[in-house]
């Protein structure tokens, strides 16, 4: 009997030096809409209008309109609609949002300089996914017996002088192929027209996901205005990354159930540098135009695993969940794309204010790194990483992801001096190609160490915002609504069309799936 394979999605090996997977690095890559209640309520739209401390992460010359100084906190609750608790995670959570200050500057009669810090949360993972579906002639059992009809070796002791022994290795520390091996074995079919083992037909298939964790940013501020007709600003952002997931997929067979269990961790920080700049071409016009534009976020990460795989009577896993990450902790980076943005802005008196952004990024040019050397610096008193592009996992994301286009829209009306009411729209447009998929097979160390099969590709994302804002003396309170949705295509794992024989084809299923979300968002502000 030929030895099965055990995909990339079981398989996870410790390995000194690797990069990361194009669908779990897009889920670092992106933002979400969030900052103060103002600025969510508007769409994010205030690239232009400015004087929100929220700008100070897309067009830092916003900041450079204050002239007042300002302390801001803001916080709420998200909820998933249409999901179910499931896995540890819920589909409603407080959340923390942001808390900066700016202090204001006059440097003439009409010029300011203003300092900002703020912090924010640019993504909140708080999100259950779940499908399921029935397998028609497709079964993560079919993929592993299809592609180990083609030559997929399996996972042998090592012996002493490090070389491989021939002998099964079920005491390694990550899943192996004789285990996968082992588990189905005595579940295969024979073929007798074939005189061989096939492999097992599953009826159906259940998955469940809770990802947690979140994305802060710490930015860091200098603006200013040259006569009320030019503004400027610089940020240096600091994004701190916790992110984790738990997952189990199951298929149903005719005689038992395979469970494949699944946690992992990233942690890490990153950093960027946005600039911007604020014009009035006309000098006794409200009328203004933003330009602003982000480096890379330059993150440096650490991504911890652990897995198993049951039927109920045996289990294979990589052992105690300390365990598992002191053997498959790796470090990667990742560089984000850069991103570039236009914005208008107009007010009518003090009763109006019209917002409109538009940015781009190409995130098919998102770069996974190996770490490819550790080395002491003196000058910082710390340890630096270097790194070189994953070629093949690049090569793969160029080809999955694509260029991404987002739309703001605000507006802001005030009935009263110290009341205001805000809409908003904000479309983003799909991160992934129709026709991509998680590949398994390619030869990257960043295939090899994946834990999980499954991937989505989502579609566009519709963002409708509204709220409102009231004055009080010194003070300043503001509600924002948000309601997004994003529709994806689910996929449990990846196709496989065999050259030779169409009999071992596996073509996955592909799944419907909705992510829903609901953000109430409350802001208190303070001006002296």
């Amino acid at each position: 009997m030929k030895k099965l394979f055990a995909i990339a999605a079981i398989v996870v090996a410790s390995m000194p030096a690797a990069a990361q997977e194009t669908y779990e690095n897009a889920k670092i890559a992106q933002e979400d809409l969030n900052g103060t209640a103002r600025y969510v309520a508007m769409g994010g739209a205030m690239e232009a209008l400015g004087a929100d401390i929220s700008t100070i992460n897309t067009n830092p010359a916003g900041i450079g309109m204050f002239r007042h100084s300002n302390i801001s906190l803001s916080m709420g609750m998200v909820s998933q609609d249409g999901a179910k608790n499931a896995l540890g995670g819920t589909t409603t959570n407080a959340s923390f949002d942001q808390l900066g200050f700016v202090y204001s500057y006059r440097s003439g009669r009409t010029s300011y300089i203003n300092v900002g810090l703020n912090y924010h949360k640019s993504r909140n993972f708080d999100m259950i996914l779940s499908a399921s579906n029935k397998l028609a002639n497709a079964s993560l059992n079919k993929l592993t017996w299809a592609k180990g009809n083609n030559g997929y070796v399996y996972e042998e002791k090592i012996g002493t002088d490090g070389t491989g022994t021939g002998e099964p290795n079920f005491d390694a520390p990550y899943i192996t192929c004789n285990q996968i091996d082992d588990l189905f074995g005595y579940n295969l079919n024979w073929d007798d027209a074939n005189k061989d083992w096939g492999y097992v037909e599953a009826d159906n298939f259940r998955f469940d996901r809770s990802h947690q964790g979140y994305i802060g940013e710490y930015d860091i501020n200098v603006s200013g205005n040259i006569d009320n007709r030019i503004y400027l600003g610089l940020t240096v952002g600091i994004h701190d990354v916790h992110y984790k997931h738990y997952s189990e997929y199951v298929e149903e067979m005719p005689l038992f159930t395979c469970t494949v269990g699944d946690s992992r961790e990233i942690t890490g920080q990153g950093i960027d540098v946005k600039a911007g700049v604020i014009l009035r071409p006309v000098e006794y016009s409200p009328f203004r135009i933003g330009l602003y534009v982000s480096t890379p976020t330059f993150y440096e990460l650490k991504t911890a695993n652990y897995s198993f795989i049951s039927d109920g009577k045996k289990r294979y896993d990589t052992g105690s969940i300390m365990d598992a990450r002191e053997r498959s902790n790796y470090k990667f980076r990742l560089y984000t794309p850069w991103k570039f943005g236009v914005s208008l802005g107009h007010t009518i008196g003090s009763q109006l204010a019209l917002g409109a952004s538009y940015e781009y990024a190409d995130y098919a040019s998102l770069d996974s790194r190996y770490i490819t050397g550790e080395y002491y610096d003196d000058y910082s008193d710390s340890y630096r990483t270097q790194s070189e592009s994953d070629r093949v996992m690049n090569e793969h994301t160029a080809k999955t992801l694509k260029g991404v286009h987002t739309l703001k829209l605000g507006a802001e009306i005030k009935p009263m001096p110290n009341f205001a009411l805000r809409l908003g729209y904000n479309y983003v447009s799909p991160m992934y190609q129709k026709e991509g998929f998680k590949d398994g097979t390619l030869n990257s160390d960043a295939s090899y160490i994946s834990s999980a099969t499954d991937y989505t590709n989502w579609e566009a994302t519709n963002r409708y915002t509204c709220g409102f804002g009231y004055t009080f003396d010194k003070f300043n309170v503001s509600m924002a609504y948000q309601y997004s949705t994003t529709k994806g295509t689910f996929s449990p794992f990846m196709s496989y069309y065999d050259p030779d024989d169409a009999a071992y084809d596996c073509v996955a299923p592909q799944i419907p799936v909705t992510n829903k979300r609901h953000q109430l968002l409350f802001t208190l502000g303070y001006t002296f």
